[in-house]
């Protein structure tokens, strides 16, 4: 008697309410799709405007796949019946609960979002932090996506970039290089910087201006200290310094100006007693 009394229930409540019930379903069945497809969209076509680049159309796809899945549980639910205040009073009370038990969740949209506004970065630059360092991929949501100069994948959370000292190593469009040698105390300090500047010079990715120049910096233990310093455009720093380095080298060996390293004198004990 109970299980048919159920059943009549369920089939009473179906006929009043089943046609809602399926156009519920088919609501957020495509509010799902609909979202997808639009995200889709928008990171693809949002690096082409002028207006955006690649760093933030992946938030920006974030926020409309979210927000249309939200709007599609609203309109399902008042297809329901559901009163909207009461629709809006659950999703407030529901918003409340979530942000007290993800507090850290909500601190890494609220980094991104302050990423993506003060542009410290740009995906494909490379930055360095106290928490992460590595070529940027994809400024996320709630994360952001790295790859590191050995090519591991990286996957921190947005607070802890935006919490740290960030070093962003393409930022600027020129960078400094420098190149450091100690030479023998008594070898030419002036043909030693002639060498030097005329490795930076004969380099096309030195920039002329400013122009390179060669400084004591140091009077060592056993070398006089000498340090280039030349710019170069920051694309280029890498490859120029390398470079600088194995010509520095074997120009001031042609110009024969001695490289000294430190020496250690040992006695046998047999000396040292005499």
């Amino acid at each position: 008697m109970e299980l048919s009394q159920i059943a009549k229930a369920t089939i009473d409540w179906l006929n009043g309410y089943g046609t809602n019930v399926i156009t519920a379903i088919l609501v957020l069945v495509a509010g799902w799709f609909i979202a997808k497809w639009l995200a889709l969209i928008v990171i693809k076509l949002m690096p082409n405007t002028k207006a955006f680049d690649e760093t933030i159309a992946p938030m920006f796809s974030e926020l409309v796949r979210y927000g249309i899945i939200i709007t599609a549980i609203v309109i399902a639910l008042s297809g329901l019946g559901v009163q909207t205040a009461s629709i809006i009073a659950v999703i407030g009370a529901a918003g409340l609960a979530i942000a007290l038990a993800l507090q850290g969740t909500l601190s890494n949209i609220a980094a991104g979002v302050m990423i993506i506004w003060l542009r410290p970065f740009s995906v494909g630059d490379y930055i360095e932090s106290t928490a992460v360092s590595g070529t940027v991929k994809k400024v996320g949501l709630f994360a952001s996506q790295l790859r590191t100069v050995d090519g591991l994948y990286v996957f921190t959370p947005n607070a802890k970039i935006w919490d740290a000292t960030i070093t962003n190593y393409n930022k600027e469009m020129t960078r400094r290089l420098s190149f450091d040698v100690g030479i023998d105390y008594k070898a030419d300090i002036d043909l030693a910087r002639k060498v030097l500047l005329e490795v930076a010079t004969a380099d096309e990715r030195v920039l002329s201006t400013p122009e390179p120049v060669v400084y004591v910096m140091n009077l060592g233990a056993s070398s006089v200290d000498l340090q280039l310093r030349a710019w170069t455009r920051t694309a280029d720093h890498w490859e120029a310094r390398m470079a600088i380095n194995e010509a520095g080298k074997k120009a001031l060996d042609n110009a024969g100006v001695d490289i000294p390293f430190p020496h250690m004198r040992i006695l046998a004990p047999e000396l040292e007693q005499k």
